[in-house]
């Protein structure tokens, strides 16, 4: 598990991850995905390479390692999470990967949240931002820029659930009644929620060093405390805690200023249902959000919908102590549309140039971002961006790819 460092620590633990990044030929490993992984996988694997390529003129290129999760590597070697891939991502340290399936009330357990928790990548960043010539449902879109550091290793994707009816859920369900006078409906299920003090810190310490690194004006912490006091409130108490303790000189909460903060970062607070209705009346009043896990989850998928829907939003999870992050497009598996080279790869691809600027890849970046923004505004786009617009092009997913690499050359 991570060390929980200080802001100062952490700072130069970034600054390491970033130097040791500089190699001009990094193996990175990814997963396929299943579903569309087979369709939008070899779409984004393709604008990667020829981004790389205008980048750096062949003076860089990235050696890509295929490792096994989800529906592949069980048909492979009867596993649905080798230890090898893990291994290999904590061996090479940034990898990427596609979706992967979960089944719903039964079966396998998340094998996303078995790599975030295996890797301890505490961090589920979601940098959510609108792209001109999309349609959404909001009148305006243009105004969302918000950057989401969700905890990622923690709340009910850690918790622990008894099945009603179960043995166990009675023999708990006694416990709490004999021990703490708790009445609970006797044909409930039960579950346990932890949020902790390190992971609120951690979480919270990384969102702060986002928000001076790029000149971010505000911080919320997202939380449903009102309700949740010592979980969810605690969440809040800590965040405010550790601004007070390592931030007191860049940032300032809102009681603290009397509403005028000046030079440095305003740090609030926010309920998690109240935020939810902020962000669709007032969304440029937020730049970076840290929030526990499960509001997480609900709050970047709502910002998604808001900028066109979450095949345009890219995600990483990631361990600013020791470096270690694995990239990863955000949607689901969409299993009926495997094959068909329709879907949209606009996540994996912008989960890229998330990696490229982690890695210190601006270039790369930066033109990921170009000629995104360029085949978007031409309205040459796969055809769940192509709803709504009259002029656009519904594009297969290797056609959007080759899209995006034919714009590399008015750059």
């Amino acid at each position: 598990m991570g060390e929980n460092l200080k802001r100062t620590d952490l700072e130069s633990a970034i600054q390491r991850t970033r130097e040791s990044f500089d190699t001009d030929n990094p193996t990175v490993p990814y997963i396929e995905g299943d579903g569309i992984g087979v369709d939008i996988w070899p779409a984004a694997q393709g604008v990667f390479d020829a981004v790389v390529e205008k980048a750096y003129k062949g003076q860089r290129k990235i050696n890509w390692l295929e490792v096994l999760a989800g529906q592949k590597a069980f048909d492979n070697v009867n596993e649905w999470l080798p230890e090898e891939t893990t291994n290999k991502f904590e061996e090479y340290g940034v990898g990427i990967k596609g979706p992967l399936t979960t089944p719903v009330g039964e079966g396998i357990r998340s094998i996303n949240v078995s790599i975030r928790q295996i890797m301890d990548l505490y961090v589920c960043l979601r940098p959510i931002k609108y792209f001109n010539g999309i349609q959404t449902p909001t009148k305006n879109p243009q105004d969302v820029d918000i950057t989401l550091f969700r905890e990622n290793t923690e709340d009910v994707y850690a918790g622990k659930e008894l099945e009603e009816g179960s043995e166990e859920v009675q023999k708990l369900n006694k416990f709490l009644k004999s021990e703490f006078g708790w009445e609970i409906r006797e044909d409930s299920g039960i579950g346990i929620k932890p949020i902790s003090k390190t992971a609120t810190e951690r979480l919270v310490r990384a969102s702060l060093n986002y928000a001076v690194e790029n000149n971010k004006k505000n911080l919320a912490l997202v939380h449903k405390g009102n309700i949740m006091k010592f979980t969810e409130g605690a969440f809040r108490k800590w965040g405010y805690e550790l601004v007070q303790e390592e931030f007191s000189d860049i940032a300032i909460s809102w009681e603290d200023c009397n509403g005028d903060p000046g030079d440095k970062i305003l740090i609030q607070d926010v309920i998690a249902d109240a935020f939810l209705q902020q962000i669709l009346v007032k969304p440029e009043n937020f730049d970076v959000i840290a929030t526990t896990n499960l509001n997480g989850d609900y709050a970047s998928d709502a910002l998604a919908a808001q900028i066109g829907g979450i095949g345009i939003s890219p995600g990483g999870n990631i361990n600013y102590e020791n470096g270690k992050a694995v990239f990863e497009a955000t949607h689901g598996t969409a299993p009926k549309y495997a094959g068909k080279d329709q879907a949209n790869p606009g996540s994996l691809i912008l989960s890229g140039e998330m990696m490229f600027r982690y890695m210190g890849w601006d270039e790369a970046a930066d033109l990921t971002i170009k000629t995104m923004e360029k085949s978007i505004l031409d309205g040459n786009v796969t055809y769940d961006l192509a709803r709504g617009r009259e002029e656009a092009k519904t594009l297969k997913s290797s056609e959007f790819a080759n899209s995006l690499i034919d714009n590399l050359d008015k750059f």
